[in-house]
């Protein structure tokens, strides 16, 4: 598989993942599912190119990215509960109008 195979992909990836964030801006879910896709778009790269060029350092990077990742999405949906909790919707207009 050359290059261009992982960076059509991920393009196309990272595409529908920045499509998905400006397309619907109510729903705070859809928006943290377009973050994630963008990112597996990114270790899409790092991955491919690691491969390509024979080097552990990609594949590594892309581990720890993915950690980070799960993490940031655990985080950001704990967030949300409360939110949901407290104001009965996860709009961005609900979230953005709470003070405190």
């Amino acid at each position: 598989m050359s290059s261009i195979h992982y960076l059509t992909l991920s393009s196309i990836i990272f595409s529908i993942g920045f499509l998905g964030i400006f397309i619907n801006r109510k729903n705070i879910i859809v928006i943290l599912m377009s973050i994630e896709l963008m990112l597996l778009a990114a270790n899409i790269n790092f991955i491919g190119f690691a491969f390509l060029l024979d080097d552990l350092y990609g594949q590594i990077f892309a581990l720890f990215v993915l950690v980070v990742a799960a993490a940031e999405a655990a985080i950001g949906l704990a967030i949300l509960t409360i939110f949901f909790k407290r104001a009965g919707s996860i709009n961005i207009d609900v979230i953005s109008k709470m003070k405190g």
